[in-house]
């Protein structure tokens, strides 16, 4: 299974407005390379987190359907599926239709059962494409708190770092930032 990006979010979690608010920072001088801190931020928290947290648009790709009629997704939450498609041996693409696959309410990770029928993929690899949307929402208010603080901290803490700490921030996140993280954290066993 291979996720790809296929748009990004439209707006960060965090407003460049927010983050000059919390640094006090009263000039535009700067604000591209604080934009840019607040996207790489929101970029590693969805990474410690396991959550995309502002909508976008994912593909996965799958050389085949799964065994038991489930397909577990390496993203969440996941909002929507807009569509499926299979490759046939030669020629265009089949569409799935979209009673086939479900997405199942309230699993986490974000599982899509097999409900109906499905064309049979034609070719070994990359067979089967799912585009879905994943994220908290569109807008800012739709992200927990806590990830919102997680990404504005982390961005600021870069900005008035600047290169000193984001090599070892890298590595793991400051405890106070990795505390509100935390409890989104999907528990494996």
């Amino acid at each position: 299974m291979t996720p790809i990006a296929l748009t990004p979010p439209a707006i960060e979690p965090v407003s460049l407005s927010e983050a000059k608010d919390f640094l006090r920072i009263l000039t535009d001088d700067e604000d591209e390379l604080l934009g840019t801190l607040i996207t790489a931020a929101r970029l590693m928290i969805e990474a410690a987190s396991g959550r995309l947290l502002i909508e976008q648009g994912w593909r996965i790709v799958l050389d085949a359907w799964p065994q038991g009629g489930g397909i577990r997704l390496p993203l969440s939450p996941v909002r929507n599926l807009t569509t499926a498609r299979v490759f046939p041996g030669s020629g265009p693409a089949e569409t799935v239709a979209p009673s086939s696959l479900t997405p199942v309410e309230g699993s986490d990770p974000p599982l899509i059962a097999i409900v109906g029928p499905v064309p049979p993929p034609g070719r070994a690899r990359a067979a089967i494409e799912i585009d879905l949307v994943a994220g908290f929402g569109a807008t800012r208010d739709t992200v927990p708190a806590p990830l919102r603080q997680a990404v504005l901290r982390l961005a600021c803490r870069w900005f008035e770092h600047r290169g000193d700490v984001v090599s070892r921030d890298a590595a793991r996140l400051p405890a106070e930032i990795a505390a509100l993280v935390a409890p989104f954290r999907r528990v494996r066993l």
